[in-house]
């Protein structure tokens, strides 16, 4: 039986494919769990425009990925936090306060959960974080960290 699936099927296929499979596992396991519907003309032509809408959409995120890298990529950003003479921080330099620096800074707004730091920023000097918007796309951005 030919069945379209609506959820990724580990080692049968992803969302959107148009696979062949036993009636009885169609039947028994997968529509009725609503993995799957049964591909009729109709459902074969929404799948292949949903197949290809889902592939715009992550040809347009991967683009919107790879300018935010451009305009980032070795930018250096400045913070000032309250330290004490020693160059210690009185406390620490976490994710959201690098996201809101990095939009304070150049004016693009970064997600927090696109953000990876070793661990909290706790010294005054120049700190490398990570930025990766995109599972392809990874870069860089220089972290200056100044006493206020």
């Amino acid at each position: 039986m030919k069945i379209i699936l609506i959820k990724d099927v580990p080692e049968l296929g992803g969302k959107g494919e148009i696979v062949d499979v036993a009636d009885g596992y169609a039947r028994n396991f997968l529509v009725p769990r609503k993995m799957a519907v049964k591909a009729t003309t109709g459902a074969i032509r929404q799948a292949e425009a949903m197949r290809l809408a889902h592939i715009e959409t992550a040809r347009r995120l991967r683009e919107e990925a790879d300018n935010l890298a451009t305009a980032l990529s070795g930018t250096r950003v400045v913070v000032a936090a309250r330290a004490g003479d020693e160059g210690k921080l009185f406390g620490s330099i976490g994710i959201g306060d690098v996201a809101a620096a990095i939009a304070k800074f150049t004016g693009v707004e970064i997600g927090v959960k696109t953000i990876s730091i070793a661990g909290p920023i706790k010294d005054i000097g120049l700190h490398e974080v990570t930025v990766n918007p995109h599972p392809d796309v990874t870069f860089p951005v220089t972290l200056d960290v100044i006493p206020a």
